[in-house]
């Protein structure tokens, strides 16, 4: 009756087969965030095989894309990022009771501000809501999932301006970064990652509404 999802009386939602725990600071993951995703292992099936995969997760809430690839890509390693600590703490959970916590690590901080040496692949999903329309959302969204992970600047896309460049500069050579997009933004986002000198990787990929929702692009071999 007062709007809140099924899945935070619960505390646990389900994303790409995997039960995940949630908190107060991490949003509801959602169906179209397994876009990204998916995207992620097509662009991985196209390039060449790495022993010991890296992978970084920009803002990663509960955990659940990296978790998801993790799932997928038995050899891989992870560290996921986080500006809430209590984000970090509910994403270290879900890695424990999923049996995944041997390879993945969390830290807070900002973005990609906090991590060290190279990755093969970068994957988001960051606040990309305008401000202006924080108040127009659905009620499940608006006044139970934190606003930090909802709100991004007057345009929505003040996170891509600050985790674009930094994701460019710790990507290995041919290595690939993802991110989800909201509506109408696949262009624009694909326009920072050009500027940041990755190039983009063919047509975004759309989730089951047919809006283009995850964004590639692949830092190129000099």
């Amino acid at each position: 009756l007062a709007g809140e999802p099924v899945a935070r009386i619960l505390g646990v939602k389900e994303f790409w087969g995997l039960p995940l725990s949630l908190s107060p600071a991490t949003l509801v993951p959602r169906p179209d965030t397994e876009t990204v995703v998916e995207l992620a292992l097509d662009m991985l099936r196209a390039a060449p095989a790495r022993q010991g995969m890296r992978i970084a997760d920009l803002g990663t809430g509960s955990g659940a894309i990296l978790l998801a690839l993790l799932s997928e890509l038995h050899g891989a390693v992870g560290i996921g990022t986080d500006i809430s600590q209590q984000a970090v703490e509910t994403a270290r959970g879900n890695a424990k009771r999923l049996g995944l916590a041997d390879r993945v690590s969390f830290i807070r901080c900002d973005y990609a501000l906090g991590l060290s040496g190279s990755f093969d692949l970068i994957v988001s999903n960051p606040p990309y809501i305008r401000s202006g329309d924080i108040s127009g959302l659905a009620l499940e969204v608006r006044d139970h999932d934190p606003p930090k992970a909802l709100d991004g600047g007057p345009d929505g896309l003040d996170a891509y301006r600050a985790l674009i460049p930094q994701a460019a500069r710790i990507l290995n050579p041919g290595a690939a970064l993802v991110v989800e997009a909201g509506q109408g933004q696949a262009a624009q986002i694909e326009a920072l990652m050009t500027a940041a000198g990755l190039a983009p990787h063919g047509a975004p990929k759309a989730d089951l509404g047919g809006i283009p929702r995850a964004v590639g692009a692949r830092k190129m071999p000099r």
